[in-house]
């Protein structure tokens, strides 16, 4: 029987490093060896503190993680990956009784062939953010940011989106971030905060703060006929009708990424258009996954924890 060494939410607060059975491998399926898998300080975080607003599939214990980069150490015949090949994983549910929400946090992972994205081995523990990248991509489909967007939120999601903001061409975001730690790094776009910004219309507000209590604010700023992305992570959102009516306000709520986002984020990556360096801070081995991820989640100087499963087995 397969196995894997798993981190494993057995209840919120509660997070352990065990030894999971895992499910054998289907026709379609491939076996894959971790490297490295993100800490995700948004959804992780959420489940972390059972904060996390019940959906189906919701409960622990389980398996968290959908930022996982391996090697792929067996393929069905009908996987469509070759052995040795090196591949994102965005997440698995291999574990049984065991949730995998998302279930990619495990040294040994089984997964669909057609889930898995393969990816340069030049990319190294930076194939982690692909997901990442992917949503930030699917947030921005569709948004007139050539006119100039409001970023609000300058960790890895709000830097992503500014970069492909740039990438696209027309006027540089402005990202509003309050918390000095995180106020640099910005390359071909101004980080400010909400008191130093002038601007009253802005045409597109991304916010991935996930802070619901700031939609008034953003209402506040947008422009007539403008749109807001609420790209975070919210329980319950709330605003004030009548700025938003007099605007004719759009709101768009952008999930995670979808099918073809994660191909063309890979792309742009391998061609060099879009760069993921600086964007992870902090890194473990994933034997100290315990002490890792309150890091990840309470240092306000971690953008983006890596564990290294590369010593485990």
């Amino acid at each position: 029987m397969l196995s894997s060494l798993a981190v494993v939410l057995e209840q919120p607060k509660r997070l352990t490093l065990t030894t999971l059975p895992i499910d054998a491998p289907a026709a379609a399926d491939v076996v894959v060896e971790t490297l490295w898998t993100g800490v995700s300080a948004g959804t992780e975080r959420l489940l972390f503190t059972g904060r996390m607003p019940d959906f189906p599939g919701m409960g622990y214990p389980l398996v968290p993680g959908y930022e996982s980069v391996g090697r792929v150490v067996e393929a069905g015949p009908e996987a469509q990956v070759a052995v040795g090949e090196q591949v994102f994983v965005p997440g698995a549910r291999c574990f049984g009784p065991v949730r995998g929400i998302h279930g990619g946090a495990a040294s040994r992972l089984v997964a669909a062939g057609s889930r898995v994205v393969p990816v340069s081995t030049a990319l190294g523990e930076n194939a982690v953010l692909l997901a990442l990248a992917a949503t930030a991509l699917h947030a921005l489909s569709g948004s007139a940011t050539q006119k100039g967007a409001l970023i609000v939120g300058h960790g890895v999601l709000g830097r992503l989106l500014a970069r492909l903001a740039v990438l696209a061409g027309g006027e540089p975001p402005v990202v509003w971030e309050k918390n000095p730690l995180r106020s640099d790094g910005a390359a071909g776009y101004a980080v400010t905060t909400p008191e130093e910004d002038a601007r009253k219309a802005y045409p597109v507000i991304i916010d991935v703060s996930g802070d619901a209590a700031a939609l008034d604010t953003l209402v506040q700023r947008l422009a007539p006929g403008g749109e807001i992305v609420l790209a975070g992570f919210y329980d319950r959102v709330a605003f004030a009708f009548p700025p938003a009516f007099m605007r004719e306000a759009r709101f768009r709520i952008a999930a995670q990424w979808r099918e073809g986002d994660l191909a063309k984020i890979a792309q742009l990556v391998e061609a060099g258009d879009l760069s993921l360096d600086g964007l992870i801070t902090h890194r473990a081995p994933a034997s100290a996954a315990p002490e890792a991820y309150p890091v990840a989640f309470e240092d306000p100087g971690c953008l983006k924890m890596v564990l290294d499963w590369r010593t485990q087995s």
